[in-house]
């Protein structure tokens, strides 16, 4: 293992290897009981982003590197440059990868796929994605997890963010994978009102998760439906049929799927008294999708 190497390797998981969890966590920093020395209040402050790491206590900090160096010191072990290396590589612990693999946009390999672990988000591809996205890291703790499965067929493990959904199972993203692990199933978000007059329907999590976003990370006063896909759309009457809402807003995909779940929604809402059916393609219209559309005014680019 190389210098290079060894500082990209994320803080986050060098400390998790050492049986050491955030005990809390928001979108600029995760917070530790230092490593370093024995405390009550913790002080250790990670930035999972920039991968870097500051002890407020002992007013010391720096990359993954100086934390080893810092760790073998508290230990009483030799700790230069070299020795933290060695210890690093020891761990086996390195940069994050992903595993290229082909999307499953209708979960047909899903049934391949094995729980490892679950957990908040912390890995640093994934903080990245999200990044990337557009959708700030203390929203995204509210409704995805860190997801580490195996495929049982091709023995490998990879890691994803993932949304739990009505069934049980998870809607699994990274960048290379789209998913599920479990049943294939819709999301339900309740709103902020007990029994509200709307109901939001969006095909994607990333696509609610970037409404939210312009909401500056508050729900919807009305209740929330994502299909997470069309071939879903089935699972939404039983939620939506006489229920009583008085408007349905649909977030459709701006493509020809998109367009027959629309067509096929508004059919279906034409069977509920009083309830208006309304489009939200217009705003976007220019884009593929909600995502795409909020990446765009924020200037991102995958």
């Amino acid at each position: 293992m190389n210098i290079d190497h060894a500082k990209a390797t994320p803080i986050v998981e060098i400390l998790s290897r050492l049986h050491i969890e955030a005990k809390r966590i928001n979108e600029a920093k995760m917070r530790y009981l230092s490593p370093l020395r024995k405390e009550k209040t913790p002080s250790f402050d990670v930035n999972p982003i920039t991968n870097c790491w500051y002890d407020h206590g002992e007013g010391v900090g720096g990359n993954a590197v100086d934390f080893a160096c810092a760790y073998l010191k508290a230990n009483r072990e030799d700790y230069t440059v070299s020795d933290a290396l060695r210890w690093l590589k020891n761990m086996g612990v390195g940069p994050y990868e992903f595993t290229p693999l082909q999307v499953e946009r209708d979960g047909k390999k899903s049934q391949s796929l094995i729980l490892k672990s679950k957990k908040p988000i912390q890995h640093l591809g994934l903080i990245h994605y999200l990044q990337k996205r557009g959708i700030p890291l203390a929203i995204a703790q509210q409704y995805f997890l860190e997801i580490h499965v195996r495929n049982k067929n091709t023995r490998k493990s990879f890691y994803a963010l993932g949304f739990p959904n009505e069934e049980g199972g998870y809607e699994l993203r990274n960048p290379f994978f789209k998913g599920s692990l479990g049943p294939k199933a819709i999301s339900f978000i309740r709103g902020r009102e007990p029994k509200p007059e709307g109901v939001h329907l969006f095909e994607g999590g990333m696509d609610y998760l970037s409404a939210i976003a312009k909401l500056n990370g508050k729900r919807f006063k009305d209740d929330t439906i994502i299909l997470h896909s069309v071939s879903c759309l089935k699972q939404v009457i039983p939620y939506i049929q006489n229920y009583g809402y008085r408007t349905a807003y649909s977030w459709m995909d701006n493509d020809p799927a998109g367009e027959k779940a629309t067509i096929a929604l508004n059919e279906f809402f034409k069977t509920q008294a009083d309830l208006v059916h309304k489009p939200m393609n217009r705003i976007y219209a220019q884009h593929k999708d909600v995502n795409a559309w909020h990446m765009h005014q924020l200037n991102l680019t995958l």
